[in-house]
């Protein structure tokens, strides 16, 4: 604690930003004077924030305890950054959750993601991940019947072509760009790259590989500093799955390799062939996705990614440098060789979405699941192989025991509990489809 007394003398801080991340992803929390955040060095919060819905609801499954205990939040010290955009000097702290006996609240996304890795831990392995995030940038839209727009660039024009790996398309939305690399560098994030990706103003961000915790806290931090930079511009960045008809959806592909304790690559064996738990872990991610994708797509608006978006994956296929598959294996020497993880939406929490492919991995390796063989040629002529709507996906988690030990009971059961609630809320809106054509035709 000495240590972030000092850092946040030594950058004159007057407030702190008190975070953890919700279901959503997104930050809960409170504000506090700086003086107060070091002499409390915690604070409490009732552990049924974990259990509200993203419109503001509240589950109604019998499983769920309501007894809205307090938790008790302690800053990891390892997490302080400035907040840059901030009109006086900010910090921001992710904090842990525990209950009054000291133990990790199972809910708390950030816990079920540290369970995985201890399970990791106890085998001696250390996973090394590298998201890589898709979004949108869009016209500031204040009315949610209108259908979204791409922004205004620099030429005073709307982007209308896909412009794929496009500069000059980047570059209409420099003034954003600029103060977003501003602020990630503030935060010390590792954004690596920036590239046009093929749909009208569609970025990716690609972060550089490291630990999944330290990952998961960096796009958790980036979704939140993406936005407030679009937003100082008077346009919205979007991680929707498909806010867009007729454009492609956003992605968080997750390359993921594992290492033994000096560094050595596990996934591939001294001659550079693919190693037995290279094939183990394939076999478990082919096995154990299908139960799981709830975590990689968790709206009801991910399904319109996943069951007919652009370039999204459609059954358990892998393969060699094939960018139509689900588990795409890059070109890659011994010492990096990886699989990439394309099924989980710009929309997934990062810390469940890491959680949960790590488990399928994990399980594939403990349990000896073989792989198939990998494919050639293009995986979407194949059957599509996945769930085709939350409900679906919901169903197949909770049935799945293996699942449910390894990322935890109990936050298992909160989860689908909030995400059938907005399943449920969802279909109470009648669209204006519905209405175009079904109000005077049927």
């Amino acid at each position: 604690m000495e240590k972030l007394r000092l850092w946040m003398r030594q950058h004159a801080i007057t407030e702190v930003e008190c975070l953890l991340p919700d279901f959503t992803g997104n930050a809960r929390g409170k504000i506090l004077p700086a003086d107060k955040f070091l002499k409390e060095g915690g604070m409490r919060l009732p552990d049924n924030i974990f259990l509200q819905t993203v419109n503001g609801d509240w589950p109604d499954d019998d499983k769920i305890d309501w007894t809205e205990q307090d938790m008790e939040l302690q800053a990891d010290i390892s997490t302080p950054r400035l907040v840059p955009w901030a009109s006086e000097p900010t910090a921001q702290v992710i904090h842990d959750c525990f209950d009054a006996e000291g133990k990790p609240v199972e809910m708390a996304p950030r816990n079920v993601l540290r369970r995985v890795l201890k399970l990791y831990e106890q085998k001696g392995w250390r996973p090394v991940v590298a998201p890589e995030l898709e979004f949108f940038l869009v016209k500031k839209n204040e009315d949610w019947d209108y259908p979204l727009e791409p922004p205004i660039g620099r030429n005073g024009r709307p982007e209308t072509a896909r412009q794929s790996f496009s500069i000059d398309a980047v570059n209409e939305f420099d003034p954003i760009f600029e103060d977003m690399y501003d602020y990630c560098e503030a935060q010390e994030l590792d954004v690596d790259s920036l590239i046009h990706e093929s749909g009208a103003a569609q970025m990716e961000v690609n972060f550089i590989h490291g630990d999944a915790l330290e990952l998961a806290d960096q796009v958790f931090l980036f979704k939140r500093t993406m936005r407030e930079a679009a937003m100082r511009h008077h346009v919205y960045a979007t991680f929707m799955a498909k806010p867009m008809k007729n454009e492609p959806g956003s992605a968080m592909h997750i390359h993921q390799s594992l290492v033994d304790k000096d560094g050595n690559n596990l996934f591939a064996n001294p001659d550079g062939s693919h190693s037995a738990l290279f094939l183990h872990y394939i076999g478990g991610m082919q096995h154990y996705i299908p139960a799981v994708v709830a975590l990689f797509a968790p709206n009801v608006n991910s399904y319109r990614r996943l069951a007919f978006g652009d370039s999204a994956p459609r059954n358990m296929a892998w393969g060699e440098d094939n960018r139509t598959v689900g588990l795409r294996v890059p070109r890659s020497g011994g010492s990096d060789r990886r699989i990439e993880n394309r099924y989980a939406g710009a929309d997934a929490n990062p810390y469940l979405a890491l959680a949960a492919s790590l488990a399928c991995g994990y399980l594939g390796m403990v349990q000896g699941i073989e792989a198939t063989a990998p494919i050639e040629g293009s995986a979407y002529n194949m059957p599509f192989g996945l769930p085709r709507s939350l409900e679906e996906a919901l169903l197949a988690l909770e049935q799945n025991s293996d699942l449910r030990e390894v990322l935890g009971q109990r936050f298992v059961d909160a989860f689908i509990a909030v995400k059938r609630k907005e399943y449920e809320a969802f279909f109470t809106v009648i669209s204006a489809w519905e209405r175009e054509f079904l109000l005077l035709n049927v």
